[in-house]
């Protein structure tokens, strides 16, 4: 239950990322200090590690779950029983800077009708990384955050278009269709309003259906370029790399068939078979680099 002082409720879900969630946590000391609620959702939990981050950071309410249930379920979980006007979705292998709950919630307060924001993200190196974007469509495939032509042509027209995140200067918000879920401020109210989460979704693009919901029910997704954060990224998928590449594969035909206009829909076996081939490509790709990798030890 959310203490009375507490304007945010930051929800953490891990998974076999306790380094990367110490360093997390670390970085919102000053921000539990201030009264915000701080819940971390373990999956897989290990009782040791478990213990020694309660001991370290006795601010934390833990919430151990045997098992894995997937992010959308864990977020949801974290979320049940908030009382507060705003949660904070953060991803564990996330830093975040001084003020910045506190700036997002306070441009949150001054417009009831944006149910989430989301900051600036950078890299490890500085970089910025495409944390908001335009909704899927067919040119996704060509110039989408991971596609080769993005990293190639990161300025090209079609990966600007999707990446909007790449092209926006601070002092300067821009509605965009989704933004990660890696650091998404969401008013409790619209996140209640669509009953959160959809748990259909285990790994990936559940922050995408969300916004999508969010939209057909009236409420703006805004991402702030003048606030930053650091974000590692895939630290939890390392433990899984395998079933993660599944999940963000069978999550992306997920999407499709959820919000699909019902003409597009006919291609579906279509889309599931684009799918499964890249899936079946990259998994090649993984397999000839970790040979080569083994050739050279």
């Amino acid at each position: 239950m959310s203490t009375p002082a507490a304007h945010v409720t930051i929800v953490i879900v891990n998974y076999e990322s306790y380094p990367e969630l110490r360093n997390c946590l670390a970085s919102l000391i000053a921000d539990a200090e201030a009264g915000h609620e701080i819940v971390v959702v373990d999956h897989v939990s290990r009782e040791s590690a478990a213990d020694a981050l309660s001991q370290e950071f006795p601010f934390v309410r833990l919430l151990r779950v045997r098992g894995n249930e997937g992010f959308a379920a864990g977020v949801n979980r974290g979320a049940r029983g908030a009382q507060t006007p705003f949660l904070l979705l953060l991803n564990p292998d996330s830093v975040v800077d001084p003020g910045l709950v506190d700036r997002l919630c306070a441009w949150m307060r001054d417009r009831p009708d944006v149910g989430v924001v989301g900051p600036r993200l950078l890299n490890a190196d500085g970089s910025v990384q495409g944390s908001a974007r335009r909704f899927p469509d067919f040119t996704t495939a060509l110039a989408g955050r991971s596609s080769w032509l993005t990293k190639v042509l990161p300025r090209n027209p079609l990966s600007r278009r999707n990446l909007p995140a790449l092209e926006a200067l601070p002092g300067h918000p821009i509605d965009v269709d989704w933004i990660s879920g890696a650091c998404m401020m969401i008013r409790r109210a619209a996140f209640e309003q669509v009953a959160g989460m959809d748990e259909g979704f285990f790994l990936y693009w559940e922050d995408a259906d969300f916004c999508r919901r969010l939209k057909q029910a009236g409420w703006r997704t805004v991402y702030l370029p003048d606030v930053t954060s650091m974000h590692i990224g895939g630290r939890s998928s390392m433990h899984a790399s395998d079933p993660s590449l599944v999940a963000f594969h069978r999550s992306a035909y997920r999407l499709f068939c959820k919000h699909a206009s019902a003409p597009v829909r006919a291609f579906a076996p279509l889309v599931y078979l684009a799918l499964r081939a890249r899936l079946m490509f990259i998994r090649r790709s993984v397999r000839a680099q970790q040979r080569n990798a083994g050739r050279t030890d």
